[in-house]
Protein backbone atom coordinates (compact mmCIF):
# COMPACT_ATOMS: atom_id res chain seq x y z
CA UNK A 1 0.00 0.00 0.00
CA UNK A 2 1.12 3.55 -0.81
CA UNK A 3 0.96 6.21 1.95
CA UNK A 4 -0.91 9.40 1.10
CA UNK A 5 -1.88 12.37 3.24
CA UNK A 6 -5.30 10.76 3.63
CA UNK A 7 -4.14 7.25 4.47
CA UNK A 8 -2.95 4.27 2.48
CA UNK A 9 -3.85 3.61 -1.15
CA UNK A 10 -3.32 0.61 -3.39
CA UNK A 11 -1.09 1.07 -6.42
CA UNK A 12 -4.03 0.15 -8.66
CA UNK A 13 -6.03 3.07 -7.23
CA UNK A 14 -3.44 5.73 -8.09
CA UNK A 15 -4.89 6.41 -11.53
CA UNK A 16 -3.34 9.17 -13.60
CA UNK A 17 -0.38 10.44 -11.58
CA UNK A 18 1.91 13.46 -11.84
CA UNK A 19 5.20 12.47 -10.26
CA UNK A 20 6.83 15.83 -9.50
CA UNK A 21 4.55 18.56 -8.20
CA UNK A 22 4.20 20.83 -5.18
CA UNK A 23 1.26 22.14 -3.19
CA UNK A 24 3.23 24.92 -1.51
CA UNK A 25 6.82 26.12 -1.85
CA UNK A 26 7.43 28.12 1.31
CA UNK A 27 10.13 29.45 3.60
CA UNK A 28 9.70 28.00 7.07
CA UNK A 29 11.35 30.95 8.85
CA UNK A 30 9.15 33.50 7.08
CA UNK A 31 6.04 31.46 7.86
CA UNK A 32 7.02 31.25 11.54
CA UNK A 33 8.03 34.88 12.00
CA UNK A 34 5.57 36.65 9.70
CA UNK A 35 2.39 34.54 9.79
CA UNK A 36 0.24 37.57 9.03
CA UNK A 37 1.82 37.88 5.60
CA UNK A 38 0.95 34.31 4.70
CA UNK A 39 -2.52 33.55 6.10
CA UNK A 40 -2.81 29.80 6.30
CA UNK A 41 -6.53 29.58 5.56
CA UNK A 42 -6.15 31.62 2.38
CA UNK A 43 -3.35 29.32 1.24
CA UNK A 44 -5.50 26.26 1.93
CA UNK A 45 -8.46 27.67 0.01
CA UNK A 46 -6.21 28.52 -2.90
CA UNK A 47 -4.68 25.04 -3.01
CA UNK A 48 -8.06 23.31 -2.78
CA UNK A 49 -9.28 25.32 -5.77
CA UNK A 50 -6.10 24.57 -7.68
CA UNK A 51 -6.46 20.84 -7.12
CA UNK A 52 -10.11 20.95 -8.17
CA UNK A 53 -8.93 22.17 -11.58
CA UNK A 54 -6.25 19.48 -11.69
CA UNK A 55 -8.80 16.78 -10.85
CA UNK A 56 -11.30 18.10 -13.39
CA UNK A 57 -8.66 17.67 -16.08
CA UNK A 58 -8.31 13.97 -15.29
CA UNK A 59 -5.45 13.75 -12.76
CA UNK A 60 -6.06 11.44 -9.80
CA UNK A 61 -2.81 11.59 -7.80
CA UNK A 62 0.27 13.76 -7.38
CA UNK A 63 3.62 13.28 -5.69
CA UNK A 64 4.33 16.41 -3.66
CA UNK A 65 8.12 16.63 -3.64
CA UNK A 66 8.23 19.51 -1.17
CA UNK A 67 10.82 18.48 1.41
CA UNK A 68 12.63 20.32 4.17
CA UNK A 69 14.58 23.19 2.68
CA UNK A 70 11.55 24.16 0.58
CA UNK A 71 9.19 24.77 3.47
CA UNK A 72 7.50 21.39 3.86
CA UNK A 73 4.43 21.98 6.04
CA UNK A 74 2.54 18.71 6.44
CA UNK A 75 -0.19 20.05 8.78
CA UNK A 76 -1.05 22.73 6.21
CA UNK A 77 -1.01 20.36 3.24
CA UNK A 78 -3.04 17.83 5.22
CA UNK A 79 -5.83 20.40 5.47
CA UNK A 80 -5.76 20.63 1.68
CA UNK A 81 -5.73 16.87 1.25
CA UNK A 82 -8.75 16.40 3.49
CA UNK A 83 -10.80 18.59 1.14
CA UNK A 84 -9.42 17.35 -2.17
CA UNK A 85 -10.26 14.41 -4.40
CA UNK A 86 -6.64 14.31 -5.58
CA UNK A 87 -4.43 11.80 -3.76
CA UNK A 88 -1.27 13.46 -2.43
CA UNK A 89 1.87 11.41 -1.74
CA UNK A 90 4.31 13.23 0.54
CA UNK A 91 8.10 13.20 0.53
CA UNK A 92 11.03 13.35 2.91
CA UNK A 93 14.58 14.52 2.31
CA UNK A 94 16.33 17.87 2.29
CA UNK A 95 16.66 20.37 -0.54
CA UNK A 96 19.94 22.24 -0.80
CA UNK A 97 22.38 23.02 -3.59
CA UNK A 98 25.34 23.51 -1.25
CA UNK A 99 25.07 23.60 2.55
CA UNK A 100 23.49 21.01 4.80
CA UNK A 101 21.80 22.25 7.99
CA UNK A 102 24.32 22.85 10.77
CA UNK A 103 23.01 20.09 13.04
CA UNK A 104 23.69 17.59 10.24
CA UNK A 105 27.22 18.83 9.58
CA UNK A 106 28.10 18.51 13.28
CA UNK A 107 26.37 15.25 14.17
CA UNK A 108 26.96 11.96 12.42
CA UNK A 109 29.61 9.38 11.57
CA UNK A 110 33.00 11.02 11.01
CA UNK A 111 31.74 14.50 11.94
CA UNK A 112 32.74 16.73 14.85
CA UNK A 113 30.32 15.31 17.43
CA UNK A 114 30.03 11.82 15.96
CA UNK A 115 27.04 9.64 16.76
CA UNK A 116 24.22 8.50 14.52
CA UNK A 117 23.21 10.32 11.35
CA UNK A 118 20.32 12.44 12.56
CA UNK A 119 19.08 13.13 9.05
CA UNK A 120 18.95 9.48 8.07
CA UNK A 121 17.10 8.69 11.31
CA UNK A 122 14.61 11.46 10.57
CA UNK A 123 14.00 10.28 7.01
CA UNK A 124 13.52 6.68 8.11
CA UNK A 125 11.07 7.71 10.82
CA UNK A 126 9.12 9.86 8.33
CA UNK A 127 8.66 6.80 6.13
CA UNK A 128 8.10 4.08 8.72
CA UNK A 129 6.33 5.82 11.59
CA UNK A 130 5.13 9.16 10.24
CA UNK A 131 6.14 12.80 10.12
CA UNK A 132 6.16 14.01 13.73
CA UNK A 133 2.62 13.58 15.12
CA UNK A 134 0.72 14.29 11.89
CA UNK A 135 -0.14 10.67 11.20
CA UNK A 136 1.24 11.13 7.67
CA UNK A 137 3.95 8.82 6.34
CA UNK A 138 6.29 9.94 3.56
CA UNK A 139 6.20 7.79 0.43
CA UNK A 140 9.38 8.91 -1.33
CA UNK A 141 12.85 10.38 -0.72
CA UNK A 142 14.47 13.38 -2.41
CA UNK A 143 17.84 15.11 -2.71
CA UNK A 144 19.24 17.79 -5.04
CA UNK A 145 22.47 18.51 -6.87
CA UNK A 146 22.86 21.53 -9.10
CA UNK A 147 25.60 23.90 -10.28
CA UNK A 148 27.73 23.49 -7.12
CA UNK A 149 27.99 19.77 -7.74
CA UNK A 150 28.68 17.38 -4.88
CA UNK A 151 29.55 19.88 -2.16
CA UNK A 152 30.23 18.59 1.35
CA UNK A 153 26.72 19.59 2.39
CA UNK A 154 25.07 17.89 -0.56
CA UNK A 155 27.07 14.73 0.15
CA UNK A 156 25.66 14.67 3.69
CA UNK A 157 22.11 14.81 2.32
CA UNK A 158 22.79 12.20 -0.35
CA UNK A 159 24.31 9.84 2.20
CA UNK A 160 21.27 10.17 4.46
CA UNK A 161 18.85 9.62 1.56
CA UNK A 162 20.75 6.55 0.39
CA UNK A 163 20.84 5.14 3.94
CA UNK A 164 17.10 5.73 4.33
CA UNK A 165 16.37 4.10 0.98
CA UNK A 166 18.43 1.04 1.81
CA UNK A 167 16.60 0.74 5.13
CA UNK A 168 13.05 1.33 3.84
CA UNK A 169 13.03 0.69 0.08
CA UNK A 170 11.30 4.03 -0.60
CA UNK A 171 11.94 5.31 -4.15
CA UNK A 172 14.46 8.12 -4.64
CA UNK A 173 13.67 11.28 -6.58
CA UNK A 174 16.33 13.83 -7.45
CA UNK A 175 16.72 17.40 -8.58
CA UNK A 176 19.38 17.42 -11.28
CA UNK A 177 20.89 19.86 -13.76
CA UNK A 178 20.97 18.12 -17.15
CA UNK A 179 23.02 20.94 -18.67
CA UNK A 180 25.83 19.59 -16.49
CA UNK A 181 24.82 15.97 -17.13
CA UNK A 182 24.90 15.43 -13.40
CA UNK A 183 22.14 12.85 -13.44
CA UNK A 184 24.92 10.44 -14.36
CA UNK A 185 26.93 11.50 -11.30
CA UNK A 186 23.87 10.97 -9.13
CA UNK A 187 23.54 7.48 -10.56
CA UNK A 188 27.23 6.79 -9.94
CA UNK A 189 26.88 7.65 -6.26
CA UNK A 190 23.63 5.77 -5.71
CA UNK A 191 24.94 2.68 -7.51
CA UNK A 192 28.09 2.78 -5.39
CA UNK A 193 25.84 2.59 -2.32
CA UNK A 194 23.99 -0.42 -3.66
CA UNK A 195 20.82 1.41 -4.67
CA UNK A 196 18.87 -0.25 -7.51
CA UNK A 197 18.75 2.51 -10.13
CA UNK A 198 15.40 1.23 -11.41
CA UNK A 199 13.84 2.80 -8.31
CA UNK A 200 15.38 6.21 -8.96
CA UNK A 201 13.70 9.08 -10.83
CA UNK A 202 16.28 11.56 -12.13
CA UNK A 203 14.46 14.87 -11.94
CA UNK A 204 14.34 17.71 -14.46
CA UNK A 205 15.58 15.63 -17.36
CA UNK A 206 12.93 17.46 -19.35
CA UNK A 207 15.08 20.59 -19.24
CA UNK A 208 17.22 18.92 -21.91
CA UNK A 209 16.61 17.72 -25.46
CA UNK A 210 20.01 15.98 -25.55
CA UNK A 211 18.76 12.52 -26.45
CA UNK A 212 22.19 10.94 -26.09
CA UNK A 213 22.39 12.07 -22.47
CA UNK A 214 18.79 11.13 -21.68
CA UNK A 215 19.18 7.66 -23.16
CA UNK A 216 22.44 7.15 -21.27
CA UNK A 217 20.61 7.85 -18.00
CA UNK A 218 17.72 5.59 -18.97
CA UNK A 219 20.01 2.81 -20.19
CA UNK A 220 21.43 2.58 -16.69
CA UNK A 221 17.96 1.76 -15.41
CA UNK A 222 16.61 5.02 -13.97
CA UNK A 223 13.40 6.82 -14.85
CA UNK A 224 13.58 10.16 -16.66
CA UNK A 225 11.67 12.93 -14.93
CA UNK A 226 10.31 15.00 -17.83
CA UNK A 227 8.76 17.16 -15.19
CA UNK A 228 8.90 20.87 -15.95
CA UNK A 229 6.31 21.39 -18.66
CA UNK A 230 5.34 25.04 -18.60
CA UNK A 231 8.78 26.22 -17.48
CA UNK A 232 9.57 27.57 -20.91
CA UNK A 233 12.45 29.66 -19.57
CA UNK A 234 14.45 26.43 -19.20
CA UNK A 235 13.30 24.79 -22.46
CA UNK A 236 10.39 25.77 -24.72
CA UNK A 237 7.24 23.67 -24.67
CA UNK A 238 7.59 22.39 -28.24
CA UNK A 239 11.10 21.07 -27.58
CA UNK A 240 10.01 19.37 -24.37
CA UNK A 241 7.10 17.76 -26.16
CA UNK A 242 9.11 16.57 -29.15
CA UNK A 243 11.79 15.12 -26.84
CA UNK A 244 9.23 12.99 -25.01
CA UNK A 245 7.69 11.92 -28.33
CA UNK A 246 11.11 10.90 -29.64
CA UNK A 247 11.89 8.93 -26.47
CA UNK A 248 8.61 7.07 -26.90
CA UNK A 249 9.34 6.38 -30.54
CA UNK A 250 12.72 4.95 -29.57
CA UNK A 251 11.21 2.62 -27.00
CA UNK A 252 11.76 4.48 -23.72
CA UNK A 253 8.15 5.09 -22.63
CA UNK A 254 8.58 2.63 -19.74
CA UNK A 255 11.25 4.95 -18.29
CA UNK A 256 9.54 8.33 -18.57
CA UNK A 257 7.23 10.19 -16.19
CA UNK A 258 5.77 13.60 -17.00
CA UNK A 259 4.85 16.46 -14.72
CA UNK A 260 5.28 20.23 -14.22
CA UNK A 261 7.16 20.88 -10.92
CA UNK A 262 4.70 23.72 -10.34
CA UNK A 263 2.70 24.64 -7.24
CA UNK A 264 -0.56 26.09 -6.02
CA UNK A 265 1.46 28.80 -4.28
CA UNK A 266 5.16 29.61 -4.18
CA UNK A 267 6.93 32.29 -2.18
CA UNK A 268 9.67 32.19 -4.81
CA UNK A 269 7.40 33.10 -7.74
CA UNK A 270 4.89 35.86 -6.94
CA UNK A 271 1.68 35.60 -8.92
CA UNK A 272 2.46 38.59 -11.11
CA UNK A 273 5.91 37.31 -12.04
CA UNK A 274 4.63 33.83 -12.82
CA UNK A 275 1.78 35.17 -14.96
CA UNK A 276 4.18 37.36 -16.93
CA UNK A 277 7.07 34.95 -17.31
CA UNK A 278 5.63 31.43 -17.03
CA UNK A 279 1.89 31.58 -17.77
CA UNK A 280 1.66 27.86 -18.64
CA UNK A 281 3.51 26.64 -15.56
CA UNK A 282 0.75 24.83 -13.67
CA UNK A 283 -0.25 21.22 -13.16
CA UNK A 284 -3.30 21.52 -15.41
CA UNK A 285 -0.89 21.87 -18.35
CA UNK A 286 -0.33 18.11 -18.55
CA UNK A 287 -3.88 17.11 -19.41
CA UNK A 288 -4.79 20.38 -21.15
CA UNK A 289 -1.86 20.59 -23.56
CA UNK A 290 0.87 17.98 -23.05
CA UNK A 291 -1.27 14.89 -23.59
CA UNK A 292 -3.11 16.36 -26.63
CA UNK A 293 0.25 17.51 -27.99
CA UNK A 294 1.76 14.06 -27.66
CA UNK A 295 -1.21 12.58 -29.49
CA UNK A 296 -0.75 15.07 -32.32
CA UNK A 297 2.88 13.97 -32.59
CA UNK A 298 1.75 10.37 -33.00
CA UNK A 299 2.58 9.03 -29.54
CA UNK A 300 0.46 5.89 -29.06
CA UNK A 301 -2.21 5.88 -26.37
CA UNK A 302 -0.45 2.92 -24.77
CA UNK A 303 2.69 5.02 -24.25
CA UNK A 304 0.71 7.88 -22.70
CA UNK A 305 -0.92 5.41 -20.31
CA UNK A 306 2.50 3.96 -19.56
CA UNK A 307 3.96 7.33 -18.58
CA UNK A 308 0.99 8.61 -16.58
CA UNK A 309 -0.39 5.44 -14.98
CA UNK A 310 1.77 2.33 -15.31
CA UNK A 311 5.16 3.86 -14.50
CA UNK A 312 3.95 5.72 -11.38
CA UNK A 313 2.17 2.58 -10.23
CA UNK A 314 5.37 0.55 -10.63
CA UNK A 315 7.71 3.11 -9.04
CA UNK A 316 5.52 3.92 -6.06
CA UNK A 317 4.07 0.47 -5.60
CA UNK A 318 7.11 -1.76 -5.94
CA UNK A 319 8.82 -0.22 -2.91
CA UNK A 320 5.90 -0.83 -0.55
Amino acid sequence: MIPTLNGELSAEALGTTLMHEHIFVLNAELMLNYPGRFPSQELVERAVGYLEQVKAGGVDSIVDLTVMGTGRNIPLVKQVAERSAVNIIGATGWYTFHDAPSFATLNGPGRLLGGEDLLAQMFIRDIREGIDDTGVKAGVLKFATDHYGFSDGVKIIMQAVADAHLETGAPVFTHSDPSRRNGLEQQDYLASRGVDLAGVVIGHCGDSDDLDYLKEVADRGSVLGMDRFGMDSKLPFAQRLSTVARLCKDGYAAQVVISTDSSAYSMNFPDEARAARLPRWKATEIMDNVVPGLRELGVPEADITQMLISNPRRILGDAQ
